[in-house]
């Protein structure tokens, strides 16, 4: 069976960033702990899934994705000062949330779901990063194929009835380990 529309797939890979011979490891997905997703389904870049279009159980593959295939080009104007009062939660800041580096789920005035990574809170001023943490960089996988089958109706319904928030970001703490999310 190969991969294409509506094929259950499951993978192990390792994704890397930087310059050859500096390159450093982002993202791993083991055997044991494999990624697995509905092909076709916006769950993933496009990108990464025109990829893997027609690979089978057992292909290897390596490619890379410049950021344009990926999460863009790194934007200075996605970094915003906001006011703090912005982070109150019943009339108090958690002040555990706004410290440097720590990535914090918001809304925009659309009702739409951002990550934001705290750069530095000044006084009343916390200013925030919205470009995706991997911005900027061309993204190496390496890695197999491990399984591919029909997607069955409960994992295409559960896939669904998911919240539709989507993810913005990878594995590493930023979005609930989906990995290379959209």
């Amino acid at each position: 069976m190969k991969i294409e529309t509506s094929k259950y797939v499951t993978l192990e890979y390792e994704l890397h960033v930087g310059e050859e011979g500096e390159r450093e490891l982002m993202e791993r997905a083991t055997k044991e702990i494999p990624l697995e997703f509905i092909y076709g389904t916006n769950s993933m870049l496009q990108s990464f899934e025109d990829h893997l279009e027609g690979k089978s159980t057992g292909d290897t593959f390596e490619f890379s994705l410049n950021p344009e295939e990926a999460y863009g080009e790194f934007e200075d104007e996605k970094i915003i000062e906001l006011p703090k009062n912005v982070f109150e939660v019943d009339g108090k800041v958690d002040e555990e949330l706004l410290q440097e580096g720590k990535t914090v789920p918001m809304m925009d005035t659309q009702g739409n779901r951002l990550l934001g990574s705290v750069v530095k809170v000044e006084g009343d001023v916390v200013s925030m990063d919205f470009n995706h943490p991997l911005a900027g960089e061309t993204l190496y996988f390496s890695g197999s194929v491990l399984e591919v089958r029909d997607a069955t109706p409960e994992e295409i319904a559960t896939l669904y009835a998911d919240d539709g928030g989507g993810c913005a970001g990878c594995s590493d703490s930023s979005c609930g380990d989906r990995g290379v999310g959209c």
